[in-house]
């Protein structure tokens, strides 16, 4: 487990290995850990009266986005999302989650992750810049910084995703085939997967916007709204990118059934010029001879020649009628 506790002043930020030293010390106090179950955990627990059931939320990585209040903290719960190469496909990526928990106190903000998240890695220059204004206006700014830095990283996955749309949409018009219908069936399950994290995210953006909650300054509300609108758009995007993805589905379903139909037009056309075809051949093939009601073309000596002539009429007729019907 690492543990990161620092303290915003309006002189700057001070870090503390000390988890004590850091939340004794005036200021807005910022504790972060990356990890499970461990003695600092259940350390920092005591420390801030951090409920268990909020703790098992953000291990359990079913757990959607949400907000939960408590006596001594407001509990949130976000998910930050990434395009990941899957282990069990080459050239294939997938939508990868990790949870991200904050405990909002009066003047104190500790977030949880269960693996090493970058954009909450307190070490980075951007959570040691504008120190001032976190400690001016409180750890709920803070939080919303950190919040608006994960909405902020939905819209480089969305970007992603459009860029995969685009290139299997030009695949779809120029050479449409089977592995071009997975392509389309994933980027589907990415954007499901990425509207079950991202429209509950927006709802808890929503609660913390309406000013409900009593850690969230009146002053701070509209930061909140901020990302809430961010929420919006990336929720309409998503579902802009599902209808675009069905689109593109709908023309390769259609591109096989034009080539399908296709075929079976060509195969049409040669059984129905064969069809009279072996009429004929059939007839002349029992070779009645030599009785009263006889077949008096076996004794005729054109009788072959006029057949074959025949039928080749017959075949020329039906090829050209086919073609006025733009069969062929």
């Amino acid at each position: 487990m690492t543990l990161h506790a620092m303290t915003y002043t309006p002189d700057g930020v001070e870090r503390f290995d000390d988890l004590g030293a850091a939340v004794d010390t005036d200021g807005e106090t910022w504790v972060h850990a990356d990890a499970a179950e461990s003695a600092d955990l259940r350390r920092l627990r005591r420390r801030f009266d951090i409920h268990q059931l909020a703790v098992e939320d953000v291990v359990r990585e079913e757990t959607r986005p949400k907000v939960e209040e408590y006596d001594a903290h407001t509990f949130v719960l976000m998910k930050t999302a990434t395009l990941s190469q899957r282990a069990d496909v080459e050239f294939d990526k997938e939508i990868r989650t990790s949870p991200v928990g904050f405990f909002i106190g009066e003047d104190w903000l500790v977030t949880l992750s269960t693996t090493d998240v970058d954009v909450v890695e307190p070490g980075t220059s951007r959570w040691s810049s504008h120190s001032e204004r976190v400690a001016n206006r409180g750890t709920d700014f803070l939080a919303y910084r950190i919040m608006d830095a994960i909405v902020d990283d939905y819209f480089h996955l969305l970007d992603e995703i459009e860029d995969d749309i685009e290139s299997v949409e030009e695949r779809v018009l120029d050479n449409p085939s089977p592995d071009i219908l997975e392509e389309l069936n994933d980027v589907r399950r990415d954007l499901l997967a990425f509207r079950k994290i991202a429209w509950p995210a927006r709802e808890t953006l929503s609660y913390l916007s309406r000013g409900d909650i009593p850690e969230v300054a009146d002053e701070n509300e509209k930061y909140f709204r901020d990302v809430y609108d961010h929420l919006v758009q990336v929720v309409d995007l998503i579902e802009t990118y599902r209808d675009l993805s069905s689109g593109s589905r709908d023309i390769y379903l259609n591109s096989v059934s034009q080539s399908t139909n296709e075929v079976m037009k060509t195969l049409t056309v040669v059984a129905t010029i064969f069809i009279p075809l072996t009429f004929v051949v059939g007839v002349y093939g029992m070779n009645f001879d030599g009785g009263a009601v006889a077949m008096p073309e076996l004794g005729w000596d054109y009788a072959y020649p006029a057949t074959m002539l025949g039928m080749v009429l017959v075949t020329g007729l039906m090829l050209a009628h086919f073609r006025r019907q733009d069969w062929i």
